[in-house]
């Protein structure tokens, strides 16, 4: 049974990502091995403390979302410093001792080894040495909603992301930006407008934007329910620490304890964050924050009847 790799933080797991994985499987056939491996932390995480960037998917959905992707196999590599100071080529010889893998699968600017130093230059030569074949993959382009087109990659996604821009992040991912987190709690004030909301500590996956979303939540006992989320500084009551505080429509648990695990899939936008100058403004436009929510949950579900 031949094995072909892919190698790569593989941070979102997105298009670009899941054309690498196709590709290898494509290299071994149906009765081939694939195997993705991965390293954490973030190598920029050990090498430039501070400088690294904010994390798309946890380690554990970023495993699932490789197998989901196609990959039988995919290995976790500790990345510390000793590690980060493998020359390249002794690093691809030690996965091939292990592995014995006939093709990895790689983009045009992949880099790896000490310093970055490996190029795909190298790994033909190091191919040709111990019998293993270099696959390079073409760049996968997304067509976004304004017509554009970008290269599929984690950058890409962040910068999204970062403006908003969550069905744009959508189409790139392959499927829609999620967090995941313990509910914590919060100073109340939803509860007191008369919109109670879960405030969701995601830890150090990326936050979309500040701004009002519409997305899906996904309870511990797997139900869903559409929510009209709020991620923000509440502008409206002094500028605060950055929260995610989710309301979810048609849902009737807001008596349970803290510490439940809430997953939120960011489906739309619908606008952005904006100071008040009393509390009844603000309850307005959240109820009609909510109705729009419910609108388009309601266009979801007929599009999938």
């Amino acid at each position: 049974m031949e094995t072909a790799i892919t190698i790569g933080n593989f941070d979102g797991v997105h298009r670009g990502h899941q054309s690498l994985v196709r590709l290898a499987r494509q290299e071994v056939g149906r009765d081939g091995r694939v195997a993705a491996i991965t390293f954490d932390p973030h190598p920029v995480a050990l090498l430039r403390p501070g400088e690294a960037p904010a994390r798309l998917l946890p380690l554990p959905a970023r495993k699932e979302a490789l197998r989901a992707a196609g990959a039988d196999l995919v290995e976790v590599l500790d990345a510390t410093e000793a590690f980060l100071a493998t020359e390249a080529s002794a690093f691809i010889e030690e996965l091939h001792r292990r592995l014995g893998f006939a093709a990895i699968v790689e983009g045009p600017r992949f880099r790896f080894g000490r310093g970055r130093g490996g190029s795909i230059d190298l790994l033909r030569e190091l191919g040709e040495r111990l019998g293993f074949r270099v696959k390079v993959a073409e760049p996968v382009s997304v067509r976004l909603r304004d017509c554009s087109e970008v290269v599929a990659s984690s950058t890409s996604v962040r910068w999204l992301l970062e403006l908003g821009r969550v069905e744009d992040a959508a189409l790139m991912l392959g499927r829609a930006h999620r967090i995941e987190g313990h509910v914590v709690k919060g100073n109340q004030v939803g509860r007191s407008l008369g919109f109670p909301t879960a405030n969701v500590d995601q830890g150090d996956i990326m936050l979309p934007g500040d701004g009002i979303y519409a997305a899906w939540a996904e309870l511990p006992d797997g139900s869903k329910r559409a929510a009209a989320v709020s991620i923000g500084r509440r502008p409206t009551f002094g500028r605060g620490e950055r929260v995610c505080e989710a309301h979810l429509l048609d849902f009737d648990g807001w008596t349970e304890p803290y510490g439940w695990t809430l997953r939120l899939s960011f489906r739309s936008w619908i606008r952005e964050q904006v100071r008040y100058d009393s509390i009844e403004p603000l309850r307005e436009q959240i109820s009609r924050d909510v109705a729009r929510v419910a609108e388009f949950a309601r266009a979801r579900e007929e599009v999938a009847a």
